[in-house]
């Protein structure tokens, strides 16, 4: 399913950083930064809570608006509960819907958001989208005390939080079009592999939302996935040329371009919540208010596992969201 837009623009975005996207080749352009995991805050979930709220406080102040002007929060994060989005909202003060799609979470908020903006239910929304790497690792595999090997084809959770404020107030970049995923699951059961999980979700939603819009993929200027490192960024261009006959020339991949793979430690690149919208509300919008690109679909990509059903060694579901984003000309 996809819904189309008229009157939904990004206003404003913000994003805060961990040590290691602090390094990238975007370091340059994200609104804070911190150099430890820690962020002065006793626990590594704690510091994900933070996070959040520095990215929507930076967000406020950039609008130069209260809280209270603002009609709904829609945040998701890894952990469990929410609890990092929840902890954070109890102090932001603005009417919270959470949402959980993993990895996939910042294109369903912006979709759900954009949604209630195009008719008319809200006037703007706060979207977030955060997951901090010390955090997720303890959750979903070993605590990094653990010092556990990891297989090479795993990839380096994103430490961050990335912001947007939707409105229907006309601006540069504007919501075209969103597409509902459908989760996917390709019998693959490896907790490390989230390429080969997440891969096919991808495949899907990109085929669903050309074929909604009966567009090609040379319509986009990019194509960009949220966080299929490297080996999942090669599955997606076979599947999707295999399955369902397209050529994918224009497509990137945010993990394989937030960090150094060259020189960071961070096996196959990077993943995470906030890894596609660290991505774009930074060196991409950057790339769109300049007119170096003009039509971007994010394709953010989740993997909808948990702890205990891995556990029962149960294969690994996958769901993709997409968004049309668009310069104003």
């Amino acid at each position: 399913m996809t819904f189309k837009y008229n009157n939904v623009y990004i206003n404003e975005t913000s994003t805060v950083t961990g040590p290691y996207e602090a390094k990238g080749p975007f370091k340059k352009l994200f609104d804070k930064s911190y150099n430890e995991f820690y962020f002065g805050e006793k626990t590594w979930e704690q510091a994900e809570t933070k996070l959040i709220k520095d990215s929507v406080n930076i967000l406020l102040n950039k609008l130069n608006i209260k809280n209270n002007k603002v009609d709904i929060h829609i945040g998701g994060d890894l952990l469990n509960q929410l609890v990092a989005t929840n902890y954070a909202s109890a102090k932001i003060g603005i009417p919270l819907i959470g949402i959980y799609s993993a990895c996939a979470s910042s294109c369903e908020g912006m979709m759900l958001a954009s949604n209630m903006i195009s008719a008319s239910q809200i006037k703007n929304a706060i979207v977030t989208s955060s997951s901090h790497n010390n955090g997720a690792e303890k959750q979903f595999r070993n605590p990094v005390e653990y010092g556990g090997p990891k297989r090479e084809y795993t990839t380096f959770t994103t430490t961050g939080c990335a912001s947007c404020y939707l409105s229907s107030t006309k601006s540069k970049i504007r919501v075209e079009s969103a597409t509902v995923g459908t989760v996917i699951d390709m019998g693959v059961t490896d907790v490390f592999n989230m390429g080969a999980v997440m891969a096919p979700a991808a495949a899907r939603v990109i085929n669903d939302h050309l074929k909604d819009t009966k567009r090609n993929a040379d319509y986009y200027d990019l194509i960009l996935t949220g966080d299929l490192g490297v080996v999942g960024k090669m599955i997606l261009k076979d599947y999707i040329k295999k399955e369902y006959n397209i050529d994918l020339k224009n497509h990137d991949d945010s993990a394989c371009m937030i960090f150094d793979i060259n020189k960071q430690p961070v096996y196959q690149g990077g993943s995470g919540p906030a890894c596609l919208p660290l991505v774009t509300f930074s060196h991409i919008f950057d790339k769109m208010k300049q007119g170096k690109l003009n039509k971007v679909l994010l394709v953010a990509t989740g993997a909808l596992m948990n702890t205990g059903m891995c556990n029962q060694h149960l294969s690994i579901p996958s769901i993709a969201h997409a968004v049309s984003l668009e310069v104003v000309l």
